[in-house]
């Protein structure tokens, strides 16, 4: 972009947003500033450090801008955009996840529990985690020192005995009235507390009184759970070599750049247990001639807590040169001041460390993971005979049972990994019960025609190859609904399974004349093919059993007389489903908001 002078002169010194368009109109990079005009003017200086600005900058036809009333309001607007345009030049990390938690609920006798979403107020968390597997792991560690309950409410409601659970001394038994009192549960639940908090010698101090004075009372099994306890939670703290004799919360963030590849590596740390990481790379490097770990972990930073909460402080490799912008980022996305801190104890040298290795493993991982899906990908070229080497393959399924409820799954393969957010399902309407044919046709016709529009708006692309589970007459039907929409040109290929349904006797089909083609089992393109296909397979089954099963637990209700929607939906309210209202007896039925003794009768009458 030429240097106007005018128009640098007339940008407000008010914090805002900047646009930077290309000559055809995208999106180069989204920027924020305190100070617009300082800001933009910034990146026409005569001499730019940066090769990757001065390649954007070279390429600027045009630059928007919003004000705000606030930096703060910047940052979000920012981030909302970067997301939303996926700019060349922005570093995007793909962190739509939300993070696990240890759930404690708090009734009489609080369920554990595994909880991914937003926390509310109705219980209490414990996290995040970096991993559904910490999660799981943490859970069973409390489950074997701790022993509280991790049913469902409507299961906890409506046992007349012990599970197995509490034979293996992994549940008190809370259900079962005379098993362990309210009080007993209680110390128990306050130690987990305690230990999730990192106050495990609180929790050692409080056990060994607690052994002491059972002994003493000459009540020898509870001083032998007590001892159990202990022992459980000495092994513990010697297994967790990496935790730090503190207390504290922290996130250990480090940038690395290896191999032409970026990668921030998120560790966390709570309650002075160090919980495993998470490497996360940039969704494109689009056009990077050389990494800038500052601004990798800049962008992270403000991308990452404006959805997820902020530890007590953080703790960042390489450095920053200059945090104070970091710094205003983190205090706006988390509503308080969030120090950085340099890693000089002995322990937080070592998460650092541990950090940065686990970045370069994951480096090197994702390298070899890369070279082995381009060699597929190139393998599936020269087997099909297509022109270019495909970037992105979606797949269709169909599932139903016996005709019923028919579901199509369509899934996308983008970028050497399979792309969950551009997965679709469709329930099949209006055609012949089994008819997979026109199940296939209008789930084909439906995909292409929405995204012909996303595509003419800027939205998602055209796939380059379109799979079908199905034989020679799915295929053509999916050519055909194809042509109807004036996209014949899209490759189409059908995946039909081999003898006795084994792994790699698989054919592929055409939809025109060509022969059936068969690769062999240890054919790179076929593997690729065959994961696709059952990715697509597995997205269709779950959707069509979730229907199904919605169909058939509302209907057994609605067939009752005197149940409408009001009076349904406080029955699953109360019991947590169909099952529960089953096992409920007559006068707990009549408890339900809405449900009088008669009525109570008739639907225990109906289900039995």
């Amino acid at each position: 972009m030429k240097l106007d002078k005018h128009f640098l002169s007339s940008l407000p010194e008010l914090p805002g947003v900047y646009r930077m368009r290309a000559e055809d109109g995208a999106i180069l990079y989204v920027g924020k500033a305190k100070n617009l005009k300082k800001r933009i003017s910034s990146y026409f200086q005569k001499t730019i450090a940066s090769p990757r600005i001065a390649m954007m900058v070279s390429q600027i036809a045009a630059i928007e801008t919003t004000v705000t009333r606030s930096e703060a309001e910047a940052l979000l607007l920012e981030n909302n955009l970067i997301k939303r345009l996926a700019p060349r030049y922005n570093i995007l990390f793909r962190d739509d996840k939300s993070y696990p938690y240890i759930l404690l609920t708090r009734d009489a006798f609080p369920r554990l529990g595994f909880f991914r979403g937003h926390p509310d107020r109705k219980a209490d968390y414990f996290g995040p985690f970096p991993s559904a597997q910490a999660v799981r792991e943490s859970i069973d560690l409390l489950q074997k020192m701790f022993r509280l309950r991790t049913c469902s409410d409507s299961v906890f409601s409506h046992r007349s005995r012990p599970c197995l659970l509490h034979q293996i001394r992994r549940c008190s038994g809370p259900c079962v009235a005379g098993l362990v009192t309210e009080e007993d549960y209680t110390h128990d639940v306050r130690h987990a507390i305690w230990f999730l908090q990192g106050r495990q010698h609180e929790v050692l101090e409080h056990l060994g009184r607690a052994m002491e004075t059972a002994a003493a009372e000459l009540r020898f099994e509870a001083a032998a759970l007590c001892r159990d306890q202990i022992q459980s939670l000495r092994q513990v703290q010697e297994r967790q070599a990496v935790a730090s004799q503190k207390s504290e919360d922290v996130d250990i963030l480090v940038a690395v750049a290896e191999n032409g590849q970026l990668c921030v590596n998120l560790a966390m740390v709570r309650g002075g247990h160090h919980l495993g990481d998470r490497p996360m790379f940039p969704l494109r490097s689009g056009g990077m001639l050389a990494f800038d770990l500052d601004e990798a972990l800049a962008a992270f930073i403000a991308q990452h807590y404006t959805r997820h909460p902020a530890p007590a402080f953080l703790m960042l490799s390489p450095q920053p040169e200059d945090a104070e912008e970091i710094l205003t980022a983190l205090e706006v996305a988390a509503g308080r001041p969030v120090p950085l801190r340099e890693a000089r104890s002995v322990m937080h040298r070592a998460w650092v460390d541990m950090a940065r290795q686990n970045a370069l493993l994951a480096i090197a991982a994702r390298s070899q993971s890369n070279a082995r899906q381009a060699e597929r990908l190139e393998a599936l070229r020269v087997a099909l005979q297509l022109a270019e080497t495909p970037t992105r393959i979606e797949c269709f399924d169909i599932s139903h049972t016996r005709g019923e409820l028919p579901v199509a799954s369509c899934v996308a393969y983008q970028d050497q990994g399979m792309k969950h957010s551009d997965y679709r399902r469709f329930n099949i309407r209006d055609i012949e019960p089994g008819d997979d044919y026109a199940a296939m046709r209008q789930a084909v016709h439906r995909r292409y025609a929405r995204l012909q529009e996303e595509a003419e708006s800027g939205g998602q692309r055209l796939p380059d190859l379109i799979l079908i589970d199905g034989g020679k007459g799915q295929t053509r039907v999916a050519a055909e609904a194809l042509a109807e929409l004036g996209l014949s040109a899209l490759p189409v290929v059908g995946i039909v399974k081999g003898e006795g349904r084994k792994v790699g006797l698989e054919s592929l089909v055409f939809p025109d004349e060509r022969e059936t083609l068969q690769l062999g089992a240890h054919h790179p393109a076929l593997n690729l093919l065959v994961e696709i296909r059952d990715e697509a397979h597995r997205f269709a089954i779950t959707g069509h059993r979730a229907r199904r099963a919605k169909a058939r637990n509302v209907s057994r209700l609605d067939e009752i007389p005197g149940i409408g929607a009001a009076r349904r939906k406080a029955l699953i309210a109360r019991f947590g489903g169909l099952l529960g209202v089953i096992a409920a007896s007559e006068e707990q039925l009549a408890q339900a908001p809405g449900i009088s003794p008669a009525l109570a009768k008739t639907i225990h009458a109906a289900l039995h």
